[in-house]
C-alpha cells in the first residue's frame, strides 16, 4: 500500500501517479530539502508499493534545489523532531550500524529496478545524499544552475547510501575519487561533459525537458524497455557469453509477448 498524504508529508514528501508516471516531490523548501530517515524509509515504501502500470518515475525537489543532502539537525546534536538520531549510531554496536543503514539505502536502491526508468530533475543543488540520490536514477535531467557536491568526507564520512557504484560507472575511478576526495563543486556543464547529466538546459525549461524526455520514454513498448533495462545493467558485471545468452533469453520473451499481443 502506498504511504498516506499524512505519512508522505512527515517525511518531507509529495507523490503524484497520472497513469504511467509517478512524481516524487522533495517536498521541505524551507529545509532546502534536507533528508532525514523517515524520508529513505517512505521512499522504499513508495518503491515497493508502485503499480506494475508505473513506467517512468521522476524525482524532484521543492522551492530553490533539489537536495541539501543530510539534514544537519541530525549529527550536530540538536536533533530533528520525530526523527532517529544519526548520532546516536556513531557508539552504537556495529551490527545495528550496519542493519540501520541497510535500511536507509533500500530509499535509494528500488529505483533500480527495470520495472520502471527513474529521472532525476535536479535544479540548484543537490548534496551528499541529494547527489546519491541522483546517482540513484537511470537519467538525470539538469538545470544549467546545479551543481553536485559529494560532501561526506570533509564532514569524516563516506558516501554511504549507494551512490559510489553508479558513481564510479558513469565517470570512472579516477575521476570518482577526485571528485568524493575534495568534496568539490561539480557545475551542470561539467556534469554534461562527465556524463553525470543526461542532459543540461536553461533552468526554465526544466520541466519542460523532462516531460519531452517522459513522453519519448512512454511511446516505445513497455515490456520492451523493460527487458533492455536489465540488460543493460547485467551488462556492467557479466561476461560476453553470459550477456549473449541473457539477450536471447530476453528475446525469445519477447516473441512470445508479441505473438500474444503485447
Amino acid at each position: 500500500m502506498l504511504p498516506d498524504a499524512e505519512t508522505l508529508a512527515a517525511s518531507r514528501l509529495a507523490l503524484d501517479i497520472d497513469g504511467p508516471v509517478a512524481t516524487i516531490t522533495l517536498n521541505a523548501p524551507e529545509r532546502r530539502n534536507s533528508m532525514v530517515p523517515s524520508m529513505w524509509h517512505t521512499l522504499a515504501d513508495i518503491g515497493s508499493a508502485l503499480s506494475e502500470d508505473v513506467r517512468v518515475v521522476v524525482l524532484r525537489g521543492a522551492g530553490e534545489c533539489f537536495s541539501a543532502g543530510l539534514d544537519t539537525g541530525l549529527i550536530n546534536g540538536k536533533g530533528v523532531p520525530g526523527e532517529e538520531a544519526i548520532l546516536d549510531l556513531m557508539t552504537a554496536p556495529e551490527q545495528e550500524i550496519l542493519d540501520t543503514i541497510d535500511g536507509y539505502q533500500r530509499g535509494f536502491t528500488w529505483l533500480n529496478d527495470p520495472r520502471f526508468i527513474a529521472i532525476a530533475e535536479v535544479h540548484g543543488y543537490a548534496i551528499g545524499a541529494g547527489f546519491q540520490l541522483a546517482l540513484a536514477c537511470d537519467l538525470r535531467v539538469v538545470a544549467d544552475d546545479a551543481w553536485f557536491c559529494m560532501k561526506e568526507p570533509a564532514l569524516g564520512l563516506v558516501p554511504d547510501l549507494a551512490g559510489t557504484k553508479p558513481l564510479v560507472e558513469l565517470v570512472g575511478y579516477s575521476r570518482a575519487l577526485e571528485i568524493c576526495a575534495t568534496a568539490r563543486q561539480v557545475p551542470a556543464s561539467e556534469a554534461a561533459d562527465l556524463g553525470l547529466a543526461t542532459v543540461v538546459v536553461p533552468a526554465a525549461e526544466l520541466s519542460e525537458a523532462t516531460d519531452d524526455l517522459v513522453q519519448a520514454l512512454l511511446a516505445t513498448n513497455a515490456g520492451a524497455v523493460r527487458e533492455t533495462t536489465a540488460l543493460l545493467q547485467s551488462a556492467l558485471t557479466e561476461d560476453l557469453d553470459g550477456q549473449r545468452l541473457l539477450e536471447r533469453t530476453a528475446q525469445a520473451r519477447r516473441f512470445r509477448a508479441l505473438a500474444a499481443g503485447g
